[in-house]
């Protein structure tokens, strides 16, 4: 019998991302890093905070195996607390500042934090989670009845902290999925991980990314634009946050004139936002990346996209699972952008990342075929957190099952037909929304839709629309030409107009955010209606 050679397992030490900051304030640390409002701070400034935090927490007693819950809105001190974190070899838990106090203490219940950093609103936060330890960031003199985080970095500025050591599989960022329902998921992201992550995206996203660049930073830390962050601050791009805590479209394009920015991470409400303030005086000619990801895109929102701002829109598909390396759609693809029956492809595969089509068993689908997107390669994640059902469910034969439905066409392009569990059965026929919203969307009136299941004592469950129209449009007369031009099973049984979508905190239109207004407009079916 043949024996083949086993591969070593030897425990290795990796890079700390901490590592990234500390490399880029040593060649660059005179230059720019962040700016938010009259605040500007180099790279050495940055490090320097760092290395103080990094002291108040070591002596705090917070180290390797400790986990900090970040609950705060974008701030300058924002990624001093998430670096300094990091050097002290801890994990960091961003949130979504938006949370009550209760969803907040559920997901503390799954890291089960060492330390809470709540920002100045957030004192109802801190006194729900109780006996854990809570120390204020802002941007402004906090309440005094807590430690502040820009205190202690005063007190320590000038001494010097060295990155704590780190082992490959270590925890870096727990990281909680935007889309959880029930028992909230926390996605295990490593360090190895996430610089693998950040390679990534300077190989397929940014290439060329320099200190030439500067971000313009759009959506909360807490997600998808602190993983772009990192990116930036391994080439050392300059950082530039918002001044507030709200979106403002004059404001970002004033911003991105003054600052010279070239690169931004979006969603596709925003990138729409931004494309619709553009007048005379705007200028986007420092624009090299607009990247857009997190929900689907019209193809007409993105031609216009492209017609406005030139071939620097880029699209990417990615989950937290795959931290937002799955595809990419370059530039210069969206001049003419392929569709599956009226469906904008998200690209191609990311370098190291391998795509398979698979049916409700596992078993592979050829090309043209539509089945569940699942993924392989460096980029997915480490797990769930201490949730073995999860991972059991996410995971099968080692693929990583995304839960959304897709189609890969014979040049290996991937187009995204919806979510396995937003799908409804109507008359026992099973119904993607996105099928239908791409059917409503080529009425010449609609500008945008969302459609969901909702439950109806005849069918199971039947299609509700909410829809954003121009030129007069009744709801009964979009009905109407609705079952005029789809299957009649397909065609939504309530259209419900309104000025704009609603979305997320994150920009995205979600099932559950779609509900939501159903409901508070009176428009939700009652519970009998099963």
């Amino acid at each position: 019998m043949v024996t083949h050679p086993r591969t070593p397992q030897v425990a290795k030490a990796t890079t700390n991302l901490s590592t990234l900051l500390r490399q880029t304030a040593a060649r660059l640390a005179g230059e720019v890093a962040l700016v938010r409002g009259e605040v500007v701070w180099t790279w050495a400034d940055l490090d320097a905070r760092v290395d103080a935090l990094a002291i108040a927490l070591d002596e705090a007693n917070i180290g390797s195996g400790d986990v900090v819950m970040l609950h705060a809105a974008n701030s300058r001190d924002y990624l001093t607390v998430v670096f300094a974190t990091w050097r002290v070899g801890a994990t960091i838990t961003p949130t979504n500042s938006k949370l009550t106090p209760h969803e907040l203490s559920s997901l503390a219940e799954v890291v089960r934090p060492t330390l809470l950093v709540v920002d100045e609103k957030s004192e109802d936060h801190a006194v729900a989670l109780g006996d854990i330890p809570a120390w204020i960031i802002s941007d402004i003199v906090g309440p005094e009845t807590r430690p502040q985080v820009g205190d202690m970095i005063d007190e320590h500025l000038g001494s010097r902290f060295e990155d704590a050591d780190v082992m490959s599989g270590d925890p870096a960022w727990f990281f909680f999925t935007s889309g959880s329902s029930g028992r909230p998921k926390a996605a295990v992201l490593t360090h190895d991980h996430l610089v693998f992550i950040v390679t990534n995206h300077i190989a397929d996203l940014m290439p060329g990314l320099s200190p030439d660049d500067a971000a313009l930073v759009l959506a909360p830390l807490s997600h998808g634009a602190g993983v772009h962050v990192l990116t930036h601050v391994a080439r050392g791009a300059r950082i530039v946050l918002m001044p507030g805590d709200s979106f403002d479209a004059s404001e970002a394009w004033r911003l991105i004139g003054l600052h010279r920015v070239s690169t931004m991470f979006t969603v596709p409400t925003i990138l729409n936002r931004l494309v619709d303030a553009v007048d005379e005086g705007t200028d986007p000619t420092p624009l090299r990346y607009v990247i857009y990801a997190g929900a689907p895109i019209t193809r007409d929102d993105q031609r216009r996209a492209f017609e406005v701002l030139g071939p620097v829109i880029e699209q990417y598909y990615g989950l937290a699972e795959v931290t937002g390396a799955i595809t990419v759609l370059p530039p210069h693809a969206h001049d003419d952008v392929p569709t599956y029956e009226g469906i904008v492809t998200a690209g191609h595969p990311r370098t190291g990342i391998t795509i398979t089509i698979r049916d409700s068993d596992g078993n592979r689908l050829p090309t043209g075929e539509r089945g569940e997107i699942c993924v392989v390669g460096p980029a997915v994640f480490a797990g769930y957190l201490d949730n073995e059902d999860a991972n059991a469910h996410a995971f099968r034969d080692g693929w990583f099952r995304t839960g959304d439905l897709g189609v890969l066409d014979e040049r290996g392009l991937l187009y995204i037909t919806g979510r396995a569990s937003d799908m409804y059965i109507s008359g026992g026929s099973n119904i993607d929304p996105r099928e239908v919203e791409e059917k409503i969307i080529a009425h010449p009136h609609v500008q945008a839709v969302g459609v969901v299941g909702a439950p109806d004592r005849e069918w199971g469950e039947v299609g509700y629309a909410v829809v954003v129209a121009d030129g007069g449009l009744s709801e009964s007369e979009l009905l109407s030409w609705c079952r005029d031009h789809m299957a009649r099973y397909k065609a939504p049984k309530v259209v419900h107009l309104v000025d704009e979508l609603p979305t997320t905190a994150y920009g995205k239109v979600t099932t559950p955010v779609l509900r939501d207004l159903l409901k508070s407009a009176g428009r939700w079916p009652e519970a009998s209606a099963r």
